[in-house]
């Protein structure tokens, strides 16, 4: 007979409470004679028996099936309990059973039994038991305390179980895990215990190989390549990077130290409100932040309660630097004389122009990157009449500037460095008449992304440039390689110590780069250049100019031809850039730290030299020092 599934539960409420009225009749004095007094007023059937009868099922029949199943289990017992062995009897009562088993078994669960008692001796149950024992047991007593908690509280499977952590009932199996204190643990917990089992082991095992190589790759696009063993210093510094959240202050550490702990902590994304202050001290005058993405305003303005004499305030990625923080700098009064700030974008037109106006006379250089909502023509022009003593002025990705705010820039008579980079057109002529008119007194020209800028200014930066130092003029299409060379010829400027000509090409794909007369830097105006300031040259970017010939390159870096002071190099996506011309670099730069060359398909298995970073490469073989006869990598 089967009863159905959704029937089940309501059958054993209905057996359980006529169970009950037995025990009651039984129990309670004059409950029978009720029972019998309702039962002679009450002659038809029971609700439990109509129940069972609409279901086609029948009352008698289930109670003669028990009656009979109870009769057979006593029997049965009856027989077993005259027949046993004494002993056995006494090990099954105990749990457990005897089984024939080998010696080497019987080792195994001894060695098993012995490392479960002694991991029970140190739970938490055992010592609250151990506790609970009146008197002062011995070693024996603690054997068997130990002994009695592991073969009461180790169910086997099939039984059901409180999970150790969550205390969550499970069915134990013979895979169930077992917990910190000696309990079982369901599945869930047992998977999480496995997986932090793993990460443990995997911290103390160290990085991988692949890992290792990942930093490797990373510490070279930052230009650091690392022979040998780390000095202590740098040891001390990525320690303390590594444990940042649980150091409460720097101390006394010098500037250098702490600008080089914001840089990492930039680049590993760490840098909080609670981090901040660790780089604030009220005896510093300089506060240089590389990510300020998770600052909010009260933090910037915390800088300046901490830091009151702030000289030099560099901020990136400085979304949340709002009107409020420049109302507290002027409130406060603070000494700023060098301000950069990257993507400041919900300051005010209003409140630029107000800054500049009250304490522009003390600044000196001015940076501002990523502005795309405010900072227009007008603003500008505040800026050019209230800092008459303004030094360095660089202004990139501002989308409000144009052609008006050239015409202001050619006022300014003081400016030792420009960099520029606007997002709309401007007009070459604008251009050509700021070289004109303030190009005597530069040190440093960085003309970014002026498209329409032709060979004009390049004549122009001839004429009236003596003093550069730093030149650098990209993303241009129109100014030809004619241009260029001409510059270079015969240039009364002293030799460039930084020279940046990237993506200086034509941008037509069908323009042949063996063209007679190209467009951009090419052949001509490389050789021009390295005849010029080689000797000087310390940085060097020619990436993406394609237009240079393969024999132009290897009459420059030729072996013979040295160029003492060229550390930096960047000659990403030059085709003409091969094995031959990469070996020739490494010989005529003796002071080689740094050469990046993406894009550059046919290096292959070139020979780096000892503390050099090639980046780019993955084809390129590491180099091997020779020292008294013994390679070492």
């Amino acid at each position: 007979m089967v009863i159905p599934n959704a029937d089940i539960t309501v059958f054993h409420l209905f057996l359980h409470a006529s169970l009950f009225l037995k025990k009651s009749a039984a129990v309670v004095p004059g409950f029978q004679n009720v029972c019998s007094t309702q039962r002679q007023c009450y002659q038809g059937p029971s609700a439990l028996t109509d129940f069972l009868a609409s279901h086609n099922i029948s009352a008698a029949q289930i109670r003669s099936d028990y009656e009979r199943r109870r009769a057979d289990a006593e029997q049965q017992a009856g027989s077993r309990d005259a027949t046993a062995d004494p002993e056995q009897v006494e090990q099954e009562a105990a749990g457990t059973p005897e089984r024939e088993e080998s010696a080497e078994q019987k080792k195994k669960r001894k060695r098993k039994e012995d490392a479960a008692i002694a991991k029970i001796k140190k739970s938490k149950e055992y010592q609250r038991r151990k506790i609970q024992l009146s008197g002062e047991p011995g070693e024996d007593d603690d054997d068997e305390l130990a002994l009695d908690i592991y073969t009461k509280s180790k169910p086997l499977p099939g039984q059901l179980e409180n999970c150790e952590n969550c205390e969550k009932r499970f069915t134990v199996t013979p895979y169930s895990k077992t917990g910190p204190d000696g309990g079982l643990l369901c599945t869930k917990c047992s998977k999480a215990q496995e997986d932090e089992r793993k990460k443990t082991a995997k911290a103390k095992k160290g990085p991988t190989i692949r890992e290792k190589r990942r930093k490797v790759q990373s510490n070279l696009l930052d230009g650091l390549v690392t022979r040998g063993a780390k000095s202590l210093l740098e040891h001390c510094v990525e320690k303390v990077a590594d444990s940042i959240n649980d150091i409460e202050e720097f101390g006394d550490l010098p500037p250098a130290l702490l600008n080089r702990l914001s840089q990492i902590l930039s680049k590993r994304r760490v840098l909080t409100p609670r981090t901040l202050d660790l780089f604030l001290r009220p005896d510093v005058d300089k506060v240089a932040i590389y990510d300020c993405a998770r600052l909010e305003t009260d933090d910037y303005i915390r800088i300046f309660s901490i830091v009151p004499n702030v000289e030099k305030l560099d901020l990136r990625y400085a979304g949340q630097f709002k009107d409020s923080v420049l109302d507290y700098i002027l409130e406060r009064k603070v000494p700023l004389r060098d301000l950069r700030l990257d993507a400041a974008n919900l300051v005010s037109d209003a409140k630029w122009r107000e800054f500049f106006g009250l304490v522009g006379y003390r600044l000196e250089s001015v940076e501002l990157s990523w502005l795309d909502y405010a900072f227009d023509n007008e603003t500008t022009r505040h800026l050019v009449a209230a800092c008459p003593n303004l030094r360095h002025l660089k202004l990139k990705k501002c989308f409000h500037l144009g052609d008006a705010s050239l015409d202001l820039f050619a006022h300014f008579e003081t400016l030792q460095s420009i960099s520029l980079s606007f997002m709309t057109p401007t007009t070459p002529a604008k251009l050509t008449q700021l070289i004109l008119s303030a190009g005597s007194g530069l040190q440093q020209l960085s003309l970014r992304r002026f498209q329409d800028a032709d060979d004009s200014l390049l004549d122009a930066i001839h004429q009236t440039c003596s003093k550069l130092d730093k030149l650098a003029i990209t993303y241009n299409d129109r100014c030809t390689d004619a241009g260029y060379a001409a510059l270079f010829d015969h240039w009364k400027n002293p030799a460039l110590a930084t020279a940046n000509f990237s993506s200086d090409r034509d941008v037509d794909n069908d323009a042949s780069e063996d063209a007679d007369d190209p467009v951009g830097f090419a052949s001509s105006g490389f050789l021009a250049l390295m005849k010029h300031s080689g000797q000087r040259l310390n940085k060097l970017n020619i990436s993406s100019c394609r237009h240079i010939a393969r024999d132009a390159l290897t009459t420059v870096f030729d072996g013979k031809k040295q160029y003492p002071m060229l550390k930096d190099m960047d000659v990403s996506f030059v085709s003409r850039v091969d094995t031959t011309v990469a070996a020739g670099i490494f010989r005529s730069c003796p002071s080689i730290k740094k050469v990046v060359a993406f894009g550059c398909f046919d290096v292959r298995d070139v020979i780096v030299p000892p503390g050099v970073a090639l980046i780019g490469i993955p084809t390129a073989q590491d180099s091997i020092v020779q020292e008294g006869g013994t390679s070492f990598i």
